[in-house]
């Protein structure tokens, strides 16, 4: 295993879900103030900032809540990869040795409704969106329909994942979703895009976390329990790999964004996927989920269906995947999903993750988040 170099000290989140009248800047505040605290510092101690939001202002005016110290503070814009992507420029930054701590914040607060993207900004005609093709429901559902095909996945299977999600989300005082739902009531309702329903899917959301990070040999001065970053990498797609508004199916075939960063990350860690304890993984819906279980290394292609119908992945599980109910329990507010990931790793790489708290005293997690259109965040985290 590689010495670390980064630590997690702090954390600290605002609930995910609907927060009428407090604005996605105001959550992104709450975040930045419980990690501090978590820490034991000042908002005037850190030296940098990263952060990001889709739909709720630039981070950086959090300066204007918590502090003009004339801090460096980078927005970061990377779609539903923005946390990631944050996390890994600020990681970056220390390796430098320009500092020594820091801050990443990612915050959003969406209205109701699918996410309304414009192709033309994305190099695509004005004839995809025309098709129906930005709506993501409609390629999630022809892609899982493909890889169930491909590597015979249960249709079963999609209705499993959203189950563990919202028995996992019911335990998670900060998700958004906290009512459990048989497979039964996931199976039988209203039918999005074939094969998944209502209930298979994430929601735009609201909510807000932050993480204060550190030179792992100075990690002690603000926390006897830091979490330590082993590894922290991004990638983005090549040609012939199939990602979200893909206009076309390249005959030829290339890994995916998210085997490439899951790979960079494990080998950068001197960790191999089996040692993992636990993993957040994207799950944009049930199939994602599924699909990035095989991409990320943590299994093999076409083994998903029989791991999650023999518990392998619940919480008591031998590899408890996405424990604080992920995506589809705790919604998607954009910039701070990936970060959400890590939080909640840090939870229960310290042990503090009460009735979700995975047993075995874990201490091996790993963090996936995967963006359009066609990027990846991997970590790897150790006590």
């Amino acid at each position: 295993m590689s010495t670390p170099d980064i630590a997690v000290v702090g954390i600290g989140i605002h609930p995910f879900g609907r927060t009428p009248g407090v604005s996605g800047r105001a959550q992104g505040a709450f975040a930045v103030r419980r990690a501090l605290d978590d820490a034991g510092i000042q908002w005037s101690d850190v030296q940098f900032a990263f952060g990001g939001s889709y739909s709720a202002g630039d981070a950086d005016s959090l300066v204007s809540d918590l502090g003009m110290t004339g801090i460096p503070f980078i927005n970061v814009s990377n779609g539903c990869g923005t946390g990631g992507s944050a996390l890994t420029a600020a990681c970056d930054s220390i390796r430098s040795g320009r500092y020594d701590l820091g801050i990443v914040v990612g915050f959003d607060k969406h209205p109701p409704g699918a996410f309304n993207e414009d192709p033309e900004n994305l190099g695509l005609g004005s004839w995809y969106g025309e098709t129906g093709m930005m709506v993501t429901t409609q390629f999630f559902a022809m892609k899982i329909q493909r890889y169930m095909y491909t590597y015979g996945i249960e249709r079963s299977t999609l209705a499993e994942v959203a189950a563990k999600a919202f028995r996992n989300g019911s335990l998670n005082p900060n998700a958004w979703r906290r009512k459990s739902l048989t497979v039964e009531e996931i199976s039988e309702a209203a039918m999005i895009s074939h094969p998944l329903t209502q209930y298979m899917f994430c929601s735009p959301a609201e909510g807000g976390v932050a993480l204060v990070i550190s030179r792992a040999d100075r990690a002690k001065q603000y926390t006897d329990r830091p979490v330590y970053l082993r590894s922290c990498e991004f990638r983005s797609r090549r040609f012939g790999s199939f990602e979200v508004y893909s206009p076309w199916s390249s005959p030829e075939v290339a890994p995916g964004p998210t085997t490439e960063a899951s790979t960079a990350a494990f080998e950068a860690a001197g960790v191999d996927p089996g040692e993992v304890d636990l993993a957040q993984i994207q799950d944009t819906e049930s199939g994602a989920e599924i699909m990035h279980m095989a991409e990320t290394g943590l299994c093999k292609h076409g083994e998903q269906s029989a791991l999650i119908a023999a518990g392998e992945t619940e919480i008591g599980g031998r590899l408890p995947i996405n424990t604080d109910g992920g995506v589809l329990a705790n919604g998607e507010p954009i910039g701070a999903t990936g970060l959400r990931q890590v939080y909640e790793n840090v939870l229960q790489l310290r042990g503090d993750a009460g009735s979700r708290q995975v047993p075995g005293d874990p201490g091996v997690a790993f963090t996936h988040v995967y963006g359009a259109p066609g990027i990846s965040a991997c970590t790897v985290m150790t006590r």
